[in-house]
């Protein structure tokens, strides 16, 4: 029986065989690895996974997907909403220190779940990801340009990433009405220690009006926490490298620690 794909999940199969495969290349995933799947949907990227693996966890919302996808033996199938999984517990269940995360993301939710990884970044090896294009895009961008924003220095903070693979929309079944791309997402090794939420906080207010100078909106604000570093409140937002958003919140936490 053919599955009527379901847009409150955003659902969108992938089915263009020559993008499936360079997806699955880019993983380049090894006997053995422990890989989890997020959205595995009617096996696109599933089947040449687990031929690779042997074995493969999967993450699926949709109940009658779980049903098809349990009668697979090679599959260990988590039943839930991806935003509810807690990937620490899943990869003590599944008896290793760090699992390599991969899947076609739901556009609808795709940055509520790429912060609920990164809160949990510490068992993770890597990640690649199908999103929007434009989203990517924002990830990967470098300052001084209209992509920057909140999610990339958040992201950037934590991660190297890569944009490896556009996808266009007649790859998919139904061709959603936008590009797509793959993204590859490596931890970084030794990441500025600082507090998540302060960096999230500051990066925030920064951005609130983007096109002002940060003197009129981070500077308040930085005054009010006691900030006393050289930070330049001349520019926007937008032209403040990740690294010294970093320095800023790694100093702010210092003090807040020694207070």
């Amino acid at each position: 029986m053919k599955h009527i794909p379901r847009k409150r999940f955003g659902q969108n199969f992938l089915t263009d065989r020559a993008v499936i495969d360079a997806i699955v290349d880019a993983i380049h995933p090894l006997p053995g690895q422990t890989v989890v799947e997020i959205g595995p949907g009617l096996m696109a990227l599933t089947q040449p996974l687990v031929e690779r693996l042997g074995k493969l966890s999967v993450i699926e919302l949709d109940r009658d997907l779980a049903v098809r996808l349990r009668t697979h033996p090679q599959l260990d199938v988590v039943e839930s909403d991806v935003l509810k999984v807690d990937f620490r517990a899943l990869a003590q269940r599944l008896g290793v220190d760090k699992l390599r995360v991969a899947g076609n993301l739901p556009y609808n939710i795709s940055s509520p779940i790429l912060f609920h990884l990164l809160d949990q970044v510490d068992v993770v090896e890597d990640q690649h990801f199908m999103l929007q294009k434009e989203v990517i895009d924002r990830m990967v961008a470098a300052p001084a340009t209209s992509d920057y924003g909140r999610l990339t220095v958040m992201l950037q903070w934590r991660y190297a990433m890569e944009n490896v693979l556009f996808v266009p929309p007649e790859s998919f079944d139904p061709p959603p009405k936008v590009d797509s791309a793959v993204v590859r997402m490596v931890p970084r090794a030794e990441p500025a220690q600082l507090d998540a939420k302060l960096l999230e906080d500051l990066v925030r207010v920064a951005f609130s009006q983007r096109r002002k100078i940060l003197r009129n909106t981070l500077g308040k604000w930085l005054e009010e926490k006691g900030y006393s570093g050289n930070f330049d409140l001349q520019r926007r937002a937008e032209e403040v490298p990740v690294a010294e958003y970093e320095q800023a919140a790694a100093s702010l936490s210092a003090a807040s620690k020694a207070a």
